[in-house]
């Protein structure tokens, strides 16, 4: 038995299938950690979902925003942008019982006997990770509460407030704790957000830095798989980090990571999000330096 997890999809499901045919994948017996935005930019987006949904025993799925975005979506078809391709699975025959799927995931996993956090952008300095636990947990419970969905979905976008508090409440509350676990990139040692910059590390604004960079954050003695920040093309000097989001969707490439032995393997993708053959995938190891990703 293997457990492997693999950077953002974002519908690209050649390069997926083109990885755990490499590792001789077996949903019967393997585990398979997916770090969010299955969907969306990608050219496979319903064919990514039902693929998923198909071997969903074998997953651990936490959502990035993409997914959150396609959330919204199902619930008001205006929601949508001109670069999203997620229409395909709003008016697909078996949408309600992906949506119903996809509503069910985490936010954050935590994987206690191997001391792992799973999670789409990050956890902020300033939370414990039973602080964002229990915060993800939060909404978590709104997803999969008919009720309360609505006014969530509708009130998770935007920017602020940029910092948390304890006295947030309502749907704030819920944004602020969304945009940590899915947006977060750049922020201060306090967990004030900077939702702007989207490029390497170079780029972070002054007075910040990026999440996982910060000397006393409080999560530093937990492990971290995270996705949602292409521009990193994996590479992350922090120890305990691993950054698996190289940017298939964008011509990169998509990264598996054995998450027991440490070893990665890499399909290298084109533009369109599609396994580019005639380059196979590269392992490389945690000792190992990494080369840029296309």
């Amino acid at each position: 038995m293997a457990t492997y997890a693999v950077g953002d999809l974002q519908g690209c499901l050649e390069p997926l299938k083109c990885l755990l045919a490499r590792v001789d994948f077996n949903p019967a017996v393997d585990r398979l950690w997916l770090v969010g935005d299955l969907v969306n930019r990608g050219p496979e987006s319903l064919e990514t979902l039902r693929y998923l949904y198909s071997i969903r025993q074998s997953l651990v799925c936490v959502l990035g925003n993409h997914d959150l975005h396609l959330l919204a979506a199902w619930r008001n078809v205006e929601r949508l942008k001109k670069s999203d391709t997620l229409r395909e699975i709003i008016e697909a025959p078996d949408a309600d019982r992906l949506f119903d799927w996809l509503r069910q995931q985490k936010l954050l996993h935590y994987d206690e006997p191997r001391g792992i956090a799973l999670v789409h952008a990050g956890i902020p300095p300033q939370w414990t990770l039973g602080q964002a636990l229990e915060r993800a947990h939060e909404v978590e419970q709104v997803l999969r509460d008919d009720n309360r969905l609505p006014l969530y979905l509708d009130g998770m976008y935007g920017n602020e407030p940029s910092k948390w508090s304890k006295s947030l409440a309502g749907v704030e509350r819920l944004r602020v704790i969304t945009n940590y676990l899915t947006r977060m990139r750049f922020c201060t040692a306090g967990g004030k957000l900077d939702l702007k910059s989207k490029e390497g590390l170079a780029t972070a604004p002054k007075g910040y830095k990026p999440w996982f960079a910060h000397k006393d954050r409080r999560s530093r003695h937990v492990k971290i798989i995270f996705g949602h920040w292409a521009a990193l093309q994996g590479q992350v000097d922090e120890p305990g980090i691993i950054a698996l989001d190289t940017g298939c969707v964008w011509g990169g490439a998509m990264t598996l990571y054995n998450v027991d032995t440490g070893q990665y393997h890499r399909c290298d993708c084109t533009e369109d999000g599609n396994a580019r053959q005639s380059a196979p995938p590269t392992t490389l190891n945690d000792q190992s330096p990494r080369e840029p990703y296309p």
